[in-house]
């Protein structure tokens, strides 16, 4: 089985059977290890909805570049240095992954509350099946689950390449000064992400 389906699967088996797979982390030095919670034993779904705590993490890596992007919706090409100043919210996904949709109606709700304190969110979608490649299936689904914030095509993978990542779906969040401060993988943790959106913004 192809790597990437095998492990988008093994995250929406994981919540099928009711262990959470999703893991939200801190990035306290940089390139932190990620280990799901069903490879661990740590945090249970109920606990990674726990407010995050009042004083946030030191930075880590700055913010890698956008890279290789075929189009960008909702938007004119933004890079890095253009988004200083704003607090980033960086998600990889793609509209076939019942795991990213489900994580849709939060975002959209973070960009109608937040966008106008500061908040910038990329949706970076990222395609797994050839049918997710067509930019009319993409605005599709952007219409249908109301996404007005930028979505870039990451086609090639090299955006998902710069951010060394393996999942669907997959947000960042950047402070203002562009350096990462807190990664989540999977579906989950909707209240410590959204606490700390709000300490990133001060």
């Amino acid at each position: 089985m192809d790597r990437p389906l095998w492990q988008r699967r093994q995250l929406l088996y994981a919540g099928l059977a009711g262990a959470s797979a999703a893991i939200a982390y801190r990035l306290g030095s940089p390139r932190s290890p990620v280990t799901t919670s069903a490879e661990a034993g740590t945090e249970s779904a109920v606990d990674s909805d726990r407010p995050a705590a009042a004083s946030l993490e030191p930075s880590g890596d700055p913010m890698p570049e956008l890279r290789g992007i075929s189009q960008w919706l909702n938007s004119e090409p933004l890079t890095i240095a253009s988004l200083k100043g704003s607090v980033v919210l960086l998600q990889f996904w793609t509209f076939g992954c019942i795991n990213c949709q489900r994580t849709l109606p939060s975002l959209v709700g973070w960009h109608r509350r937040y966008a106008d304190r500061g908040l910038k969110i990329i949706g970076v979608h990222t395609p797994e099946f050839a049918y997710e490649r067509d930019v009319n299936n993409i605005r599709r689904a952007l219409s249908q689950h109301d996404i007005t914030y930028p979505v870039p095509l990451d086609n090639d993978f090299q955006t998902w390449r710069a951010y060394s990542n393996r999942y669907w779906p997959h947000l960042f969040l950047a402070d203002r000064d562009g350096f990462l401060r807190y990664d989540h993988i999977g579906e989950g943790a909707y209240d410590t992400t959204e606490q700390t959106i709000r300490a990133l913004l001060g």
